[in-house]
C-alpha cells in the first residue's frame, strides 16, 4: 500500500479480482507525514489516466507526457500504472505526490536526485479548465473550437464545466468533415464509449 511514493514494481490503480484500489496520498506538509488533502488515483474509465484529487474533487488530469513515463496495464483483472524495474543498481526512479499536490518523477543516482517529470506544468493542466467545446491555448486562455462561440445558458446537470461554448449555427448532417486540432489532451472518457480497436 503506497503512501505518497510509488517505487518500481509497485502498482497504482484498480485490482478488480480483489476489489482493491491503490492510490498515492500526499503528506499534510513538507515536515508532517500524516495524510494530506491530495490523492493521486488511476481512474477506471474506458481510457485510464491519473487524476490528482483535492478534498474529493479532481483538480488535475495527466496527459500524454505522463503516459510515456509509466507502464499502463488495462485488462479485465486490473487497471494499473507502474514504474519500470531497472537492472541498474546505481539508480532508482520514484513517483511522488508532494504535499502541495504536485506529481513528480525523480531519479536517484548515488546521493543526487534529478526531477524527470513535474506535474502540473502550467495552467492548462487544471482539470476541465476550459469546459466543453473549447481548449486552453499556450497563453493559458480558454478558446472556443472552430464553429463554436462563448455564450448560451449553463446546462445544469448535463455538463461538469462551468464555462460553455455553444454552436454558432445548427448542426448540419450534410457536412462530412472533422476539424483536426493538434497538440490536445484526449478528452475525459468518464461518460463516453471508446472503441480501442479503431486506429
Amino acid at each position: 500500500y503506497p503512501t505518497d511514493t510509488l517505487l518500481p514494481g509497485m502498482k497504482l490503480g484498480w485490482d478488480r479480482t480483489k476489489n482493491l484500489t491503490k492510490t498515492l496520498t500526499s503528506w499534510a506538509s513538507l515536515n508532517e507525514p500524516s495524510s494530506g488533502s491530495y490523492v493521486f488515483e488511476v481512474e477506471n474509465w474506458t481510457v485510464s489516466h491519473g487524476l490528482i484529487i483535492y478534498t474529493g474533487k479532481p483538480v488535475f488530469r495527466t496527459g500524454h507526457s505522463y503516459s510515456n513515463l509509466v507502464n499502463i496495464t488495462e485488462t479485465e483483472e486490473e487497471i494499473s500504472h507502474s514504474l519500470n524495474i531497472t537492472t541498474n543498481v546505481s539508480s532508482i526512479s520514484l513517483l511522488q505526490l508532494t504535499s502541495i499536490g504536485a506529481l513528480r518523477l525523480m531519479e536517484l543516482i548515488g546521493g543526487e536526485s534529478y526531477i524527470l517529470f513535474y506535474f502540473p506544468d502550467d495552467n492548462c493542466d487544471f482539470y476541465n479548465k476550459c469546459g466543453d467545446n473549447s481548449y486552453c491555448n499556450t497563453s493559458g486562455n480558454c478558446v472556443c473550437i472552430a464553429g463554436f462561440q462563448p455564450g448560451g445558458q449553463y446546462a445544469v446537470g448535463l455538463t461538469k464545466s462551468e464555462q460553455r461554448c455553444v454552436r454558432k449555427s445548427q448542426l448540419s448532417c450534410q457536412e462530412k468533415e472533422f476539424k483536426k486540432i493538434k497538440n490536445m489532451k484526449l478528452p475525459d472518457t468518464e461518460y463516453t464509449i471508446v472503441d480501442t480497436n479503431v486506429g
